[in-house]
């Protein structure tokens, strides 16, 4: 053989492995398949691991969780405008609601911890002309605080859920949950105590005030600083009180609701009304001149030589009567 294909056949030789061990082969792979199922479910069995039980369901087996913090009869297409919009351009829901299993309710079989506006959302386009959508839910096992830290956690940084539902939830759950320890609830919820007490206290308001919001949802908590100052002391409270349920009639017969901010200056002016001199004041702050309801109707801002600088206040609620009377007043005490 020559030397050339003798160094062929040696390459060649050098390839093949002649010794008696058995070569081997793809159990291995099967080997790291099963080692690593074994290692997940070991991982899952410690905790290492969360698994989620999503499901799609019809909407009308879930029932709202007694505990829910929005008011689900509030509701509407236009509070719901964006979602509805929304899973119609995506063709599906894709965030689930957090809902528990029920047992016992032959009508349901999920109870929703989380998620009422989607749940409203795909319910109003099933009875819409999109029956095609499912309810898509993440199906949790949990008790009814974790279920409220839950709900809360969610719903903390939503524009859509309004301060006054927030507040009426924090109050349930402080006597339910917390047995009324306001600190130990502001640790579960990983929140300050004053953050807390302002929520609170909108919520504490007493419902002979809240009368005279036809819309109490439109309440934000720094409003009830406002409104808390006027319960204080009996006789600034009972006027408080007249003047909220003078102020729910006139909005009945009006049928419409006044600005939330409206409201409140009304009622500041009936707890603390000024003075009805119409005589100005030669120095220090403007007086306000009101009605016999405590409407403010004008301000006189001052009065020297050169004569009287008044305010018509003609959007505080008074009618142009009032002014008129008001106008008369100054124009008998102050010219010739």
């Amino acid at each position: 053989m020559s030397r050339k294909n003798s160094g062929f056949a040696a390459d060649l030789a050098a390839g093949i492995d002649l010794s008696n061990e058995p070569v081997q082969r793809r159990s291995n792979i099967a080997s790291n398949v099963l080692t690593g199922r074994s290692n997940r479910l070991a991982d899952l069995a410690a905790g290492a691991i969360v698994t989620r039980t999503h499901e799609l369901v019809d909407p009308g087996r879930c029932r709202m969780w007694d505990g829910h913090n929005r008011d689900y009869a509030l509701l509407n297409e236009e509070r719901c405008a964006d979602l509805i919009e929304s899973i119609k351009a995506q063709g599906r829901q894709e965030i689930p609601a957090i809902v528990r299993r029920l047992t016992g309710d032959p009508q349901h079989d999920f109870e929703v911890i989380c998620g009422a506006r989607r749940h409203w959302t795909i319910s109003w386009l099933r009875s819409h002309n999109y029956p095609e959508f499912k309810f898509l839910v993440d199906v949790r096992e949990i008790g009814d605080e974790e279920a409220f830290r839950l709900a809360d956690i969610e719903n903390r940084a939503r524009d859509d859920l309004s301060d006054f539902e927030r507040a009426r939830d924090y109050l349930r759950a402080l006597d339910l949950y917390y047995e009324g320890r306001q600190k130990t609830m502001a640790e579960r919820l990983k929140v300050s105590e004053s953050w807390l007490t302002r929520y609170l206290d909108l919520a504490r308001l007493p419902a002979e005030v809240l009368v005279a919001f036809r819309e109490p949802q439109g309440l934000g908590i720094r409003n009830a600083i406002s409104l808390k100052a006027l319960l204080k002391p009996d006789d600034r409270k009972a006027r408080a009180f007249e003047a909220a349920k003078r102020l729910a009639s006139e909005q009945e017969q009006a049928g419409q609701a006044m600005p939330v901010l409206d409201v409140i200056k009304a009622l500041t002016v009936a707890v603390d009304p000024p003075k009805k001199s119409g005589t100005p004041k030669k120095s220090g702050k403007p007086e306000v001149v009101a009605n016999a309801q405590g409407k403010p109707v004008l301000r006189v801002e001052g009065a020297d030589r050169k004569g009287i600088r008044l305010t018509l206040l003609n959007r505080g609620g008074a009618s142009r009567e009032d002014a008129e009377a008001a106008l008369r007043a100054i124009l008998d005490a102050h010219w010739g």
